[in-house]
């Protein structure tokens, strides 16, 4: 994925983001069928906000995606939207296994939500990275950098 690059407008990003969504109440209620219904729809969603699903999984409670976006997402409302349509897809296609758990309440996920940011390198690369960038000037006058 080293070349794996956005390119919007007047800048290229390679920004990513893990993503955590839990069930409401933690239930348990997610099969196979299920997680692979929601890999479909997250894909198909992300694709619609020109973002890019690089990885998903779960278990019976949670699910976990690993997503490429441009800087223009705005991340909140793009979660906001993906819990808001899968939830209502799911509903609809596997509605009765569900009403088993959540008595026909129209919920799936839980209100709260884990999102961390991910990049290509480490932050202590990153960081040594830039601490050896050449500052003009510097060393002309005889300055120690970090």
């Amino acid at each position: 994925m080293k070349n794996d690059f956005f390119s919007k407008g007047r800048s290229v990003s390679d920004l990513k983001a893990h993503l955590v969504l839990t069930t409401k109440y933690r239930r348990k209620v997610f099969t196979g069928k299920i997680i692979e219904r929601l890999h479909d729809v997250f894909e198909s969603l992300l694709e619609q906000q020109e973002c890019k699903l690089v990885s998903f999984d779960g278990e019976k409670d949670h699910v976990h995606l690993l997503f490429q976006y441009h800087p223009d997402i705005h991340l909140s409302k793009l979660i906001n939207s993906l819990k808001s349509v899968s939830s209502r897809k799911i509903r609809v296609e596997f509605g009765e296994h569900l009403a088993k758990t959540y008595y026909k309440k129209p919920v799936l996920w839980n209100s709260s939500y884990f999102i961390a940011s991910c990049g290509g390198v480490t932050i202590s690369t990153l960081k040594k990275y830039i601490d050896q960038q050449n500052t003009p000037g510097c060393e002309e006058q005889g300055v120690v950098q970090n």
